[in-house]
């Protein structure tokens, strides 16, 4: 039996942590103990504990409480109690997940003690350092033994930097394992996508069942501490509606991003939005809710990572409001289109996808099993 240590801490982690969880229970429970580790890094009970109660993930045994704050002063608080955890557990391994200062905390722990890491979205890369989330996601696979990338582009991008894909064992941070394993999180999609058609509450509360409508999220500080940023994406939005009248836009937002609304937005943009009856901000929404959502909506428009890979999932088209993304299959292919804060391009991009319907969806992200898979390697090589 070996024992895993699983670092998570915002809440796609969590969710994402139910694939691993669910093959652990099913397939692997006499192989594998895993010790959940919440690093608290989403603290409100809304953004977090709903996510365990509604997707079935064991509770974590040990929760550090850290909050918010700064980089620096997040990321240290978490160290510091991943450490506690791993001296007192000594596990096999830590499992990390993406990108996030939960992420690089639990590494950097882990690398010090001479623990293997396990890191489930290893080689993805927007090649821009200035976004915090590139810095994390670099360092924690030069820091990691096996290295899960959930597309063919993220394993390239490994080769690039080093890693060889021939590599015998036994493995070590300087004789890394990678690996291009599908998506966990296409898994996680196709297990809760019956159970969200069954459970959401989102699309009768809102009457989306009956209006045609477009979804969008905007979390990323790069647009939502930007004055300028936010004002020309809510322009596209008022021009996108005036433009598509038999259309509603419905907007699940965290209270941060409306609180910069309220301080970033021109007043005459504010009280557009706040006036128009065809934009729907909304609370932030389970991840059931988020689900629906995706699944009956005609458009995507979102600065999400998640959410962009949710919206290939799904068949749905999307607006990428970045300059880049890790999913560079997805714009290739034609499903998504970057237009970063732009408001023409973010205009013209919902202009495109609603003339041209006749999009492919391949099989970029694995086959549904990749947390099986994860497990099976993590008790052979490790």
């Amino acid at each position: 039996m070996k024992k895993i240590v699983t670092i998570i801490g915002a809440r796609p982690q969590i969710i994402k942590s139910a694939a691993i969880s669910r093959a652990v229970e099913k397939k692997f429970s006499d192989n594998l103990e895993e010790i959940v580790v919440h690093t608290g890094q989403h603290y409100d009970e809304n953004m977090s504990k709903v996510f365990f109660d509604e997707l079935g993930i064991p509770k974590p045994q040990y929760n550090l409480g850290v909050g918010s704050g700064s980089h620096g002063k997040q990321t240290a608080e978490m160290l510091v109690g991943i450490e506690v955890v791993l001296e007192k557990e000594k596990p096999d391994a830590l499992v990390v997940y993406g990108d996030t200062n939960s992420t690089l905390a639990g590494a950097t722990a882990a690398a010090k003690m001479d623990i293997p890491i396990v890191h489930i979205e290893a080689g993805l890369r927007s090649y821009n350092k200035s976004m915090p989330e590139e810095v994390n996601r670099v360092v924690c696979d030069h820091l990691s033994t096996l290295l899960f990338s959930p597309t063919k582009s993220g394993f390239l991008n490994l080769k690039k930097e080093g890693f060889s894909d021939t590599n015998q064992p036994p493995f070590t941070p300087d004789n890394a394992k990678i690996y291009h394993c599908g998506d966990i999180m296409y898994d996680n999609s196709l297990f809760f996508s019956e159970l969200a058609n069954n459970k959401n509450t989102v699309i009768n509360e809102y009457g989306l069942d009956k209006t045609p409508f477009y979804l969008s999220t905007i979390h990323r500080g790069s647009n939502t501490d930007n004055p300028k940023h936010l004002n020309e994406i809510f322009k596209a939005f008022l021009e996108v509606m005036d433009e598509h009248e038999d259309k509603v836009l419905v907007l699940p937002l965290h209270p941060r991003t409306k609180n910069c609304m309220d301080q970033h937005l021109s007043k005459d943009i504010l009280s557009k939005i706040e006036s128009n009856e065809r934009i729907k901000i909304i609370p932030p929404v389970s991840f059931l809710n988020i689900i629906a959502l995706e699944k009956n909506c005609e458009l995507v428009i979102t600065d999400s990572g998640g959410l962009q890979k949710e919206a290939f999932f799904f068949k749905k088209p999307c607006v990428i409001l970045r300059p880049e993304t890790e999913w560079v299959e997805i714009v290739e292919n034609g499903n998504a289109i970057i237009t970063d804060y732009h408001k023409d391009q973010i205009i013209d991009a919902i202009k495109h996808f609603s003339l041209n319907t006749d999009l492919t969806y391949p099989d970029f992200y694995g086959d549904g099993k990749a947390a099986e898979f994860i497990c099976s390697e993590i008790v052979s090589n490790l």
